[in-house]
């Protein structure tokens, strides 16, 4: 019986079928592991198709780092800036290079000595807070601060002391000669209307008091102010603030859109994260713009609390960005200095003695920011075409669940191990003897997908005949 399932005619008209026969699907390996290798007399007398089905994902997993041809590459080009979003279903990469005029790949080389750490806010005594001094006048909202603080983020910040109610946030802010007031406003779940905070127990009528500032809503880790640019405007409807989990995103009516982009952080303290919010790594989710209407804005979570007209909102465009990466992507890359013979790359005398070679190149350094998820590139390569050649797990996608079939054995055989030496009471030699077997097929495998070809090796060593003239 053949196992070609498809005639000659749809394999070279449909695109799908391409190159297909190399590989077999992890389906039909599940499948037929379970009839070779489970049964009555078999190696395993019985055993569930869910525990064979992950033992197989995880086989074709470790296969997929060191085994199995990577054939996983993406094309960028490198913007202003000199960030890339890794590949959705990145694990490692493998080789990345940019591109010339004639198609060569240039190999790109990591940078091992910067990165992008977190940058957050410090104070004159190198604490992560803002504290500064207020003076308070009794029954006004209005404090008046000790210095300018004009960089603090506006409708939503939370502030906290002896003289102020639980739920006080910063709703407007003014600097005048140097000098910072903000406007509190108070605010908890409820109908809209809810009473400004006023300064009016334990103090007299002018009392300095001293003040905590900090995030009241989804800015992560940002820092507290010193953001890029915030976008004010005020909401254009008034909305009840829906039960949670009914919605995965909210749409919101302001009165402009503009300066607002996706990837914004809204600063507000309607949407306030907790523990009930948060992000595919379990960490406090940031709310987000997810997307930009003429007059709605679509946020990534909904409100807790009721949104009013004519409300005031910020939106903060806060690129995480530290000094490091500042400074490593405004400055000439070290890299540029080419070679040890061209004059021009030098600007002194004597300055190839303490070279460091792997800086002896044009071509660019690059690292990789694996809590962002972002690939940094030298200021050299802005506006390149970038190939990132990476490893994944295979698992990505339904159409990637395949098996090259010279690491179809191997498969089987670590299919089997991994079931063996998970079972209780099996004896020590037995799992021994099929970890042994598991080893053997993996280095058949290699060898086999290392498509070592006799004709191409000559051709490589005739090249190193040739005479060297010194």
């Amino acid at each position: 019986m053949g196992l070609l399932e498809i005639r000659g005619r749809d394999y070279y008209e449909r695109g799908e079928y391409h190159g297909s026969y190399q590989f077999t699907k992890l389906d039909d390996i599940i499948s037929q592991f379970m009839v070779v290798y489970v049964g009555e007399d078999k190696i395993l007398s019985k055993a569930k198709r869910t525990d064979v089905a992950f033992h197989a994902q995880r086989a074709m997993q470790e296969l997929s780092f060191d085994t199995f041809k990577s054939c996983k590459a993406q094309e960028v080009t490198v913007p202003p800036s000199l960030q890339a979003t890794l590949p959705i279903d990145y694990v490692n990469y493998t080789k990345v290079s940019w591109v010339d005029s004639s198609g060569i790949k240039h190999v790109i080389y990591p940078e091992d000595k910067s990165s992008n750490p977190k940058n957050f806010y410090q104070n004159n005594d190198g604490d992560y807070i803002v504290d500064p001094v207020a003076t308070l006048t009794l029954g006004s909202n209005v404090y008046v601060l000790d210095g300018d603080y004009s960089d603090i983020l506006v409708h939503g910040m939370r502030v906290t002391s002896l003289n102020t109610v639980g739920n006080s946030v910063i709703g407007d802010i003014s600097t005048t000669g140097g000098v910072t007031s903000i406007t509190l406003v108070g605010y908890a779940p409820g109908p809209p209307g809810v009473p400004p905070t006023v300064f009016a127990k334990n103090a007299t009528a002018s009392t300095d008091q001293k003040l905590r500032i900090f995030r009241y809503v989804g800015l992560g880790q940002h820092r507290l102010f010193g953001d890029s640019s915030a976008v004010a405007t005020t909401i254009a409807t008034t909305v009840a603030a829906p039960a949670f989990g009914t919605v995965s995103t909210f749409e919101i009516d302001v009165a402009s859109t503009a300066g607002i982009k996706k990837g914004m952080y809204i600063n507000h303290p309607s949407f306030v994260n907790d523990n009930n919010v948060r992000d595919s790594r379990d960490r406090l989710a940031s709310i987000k713009v997810v997307g930009v209407g003429t007059t709605t804005v679509e946020l990534s979570h909904v409100p807790y609390y009721n949104l009013t007209l004519n409300e005031p909102v910020t939106f903060v465009d806060y690129e995480e960005e530290s000094q490091t990466w500042d400074k490593f992507k405004s400055a000439t890359p070290a890299e540029n200095q080419d070679n040890y013979e061209d004059d021009t790359y030098w600007p002194a005398d004597g300055s190839r003695y303490g070279l460091d070679p792997q800086r002896a190149q044009v071509n660019g350094t690059f690292y990789i920011d694996c809590v962002l998820g972002e690939i940094h590139f030298s200021s050299n390569l802005a506006g390149r075409t970038i190939v990132i050649d990476y490893l994944s797990d295979s698992l990505a996608t339904d159409g990637e669940h395949r098996v090259h079939k010279f690491a179809e054995e191997a498969m089987y055989k670590c299919i089997i191990y991994a079931m063996v030496s998970t079972r209780a009471n099996m004896q020590e030699y037995v799992v021994r003897r099929y970890k042994q077997d598991k080893f053997a097929a993996v280095r058949t495998a290699k060898l086999r997908l290392s498509n070592i070809k006799l004709e191409e090796i000559t051709q490589v060593l005739r090249g190193k005949s040739k005479q060297i003239k010194h």
